[in-house]
């Protein structure tokens, strides 16, 4: 048994969940959203998606103090074809999800018009890569193991590990917001940190 083990790729699919809260945490979605033009100019290609992960990975860090509530779940595969099947299914998970209130009433022509900034921010970050990370497989459900949890992250970027990365946000654009209902009704598996 242990001899038909060895020479096996391990495959891991995880999905991180971080919910920050307050006004000041507003300029992670510009990052968010640049990361996520990005991503789709490079139609997929894992370089650019990597170096993106890497950004959003350490502005999360800088912003740990707004730092609400985490979860994170994943599995192990020796088959390349299920570990994509589950990145699939955890796609589909987060971009159901991904539910915001789009802004009301908007006017270009009102000129004391200003954007209200949303109090709540989740970001979704699903991940595949080869190999045994202990930091991943663990609970994040505390401070310490998410921040060793999202470096561990930027690491597997430059071991070329990585073999999907996907990151859904709420509210997906400036302007819109995710209330404390949509946080409760949509994002039960948070762990307050």
């Amino acid at each position: 048994m242990f001899n038909n083990m060895m020479g096996r790729t391990r495959y891991v699919v995880c999905r991180i969940m971080l919910h920050l809260s307050g006004s000041e945490a507003a300029p992670i979605l510009g990052v968010l959203n640049r990361s996520a033009r990005e991503a789709i100019d490079a139609e997929g290609e894992m370089e650019v998606l990597g170096e993106e992960l890497v950004t959003i990975c350490e502005t999360l860090l800088q912003y740990d103090e707004y730092w609400m509530s985490a979860a994170n779940e994943g599995d192990v595969f020796w088959n390349e074809a299920e570990a994509g099947d589950y990145v699939q299914e955890l796609f589909t998970d987060s971009a159901q999800r991904n539910l915001s209130q789009p802004l009301e009433n908007y006017s270009d022509s009102d000129e004391s018009f200003s954007v209200p900034v949303t109090r709540n921010i989740v970001v979704m970050i699903t991940v595949a890569y080869e190999g045994e990370v202990p930091q991943l497989e663990d609970d994040l459900s505390n401070i310490a193991a998410l921040q060793e949890g999202l470096k561990a992250l930027i690491d597997l970027n430059y071991k070329k590990k990585l073999r999907a990365v996907q990151v859904h946000f709420s509210p997906a654009q400036l302007g819109d917001e995710l209330t404390n209902d949509q946080l409760l009704q949509h994002y039960t598996d948070l762990i307050p940190l």
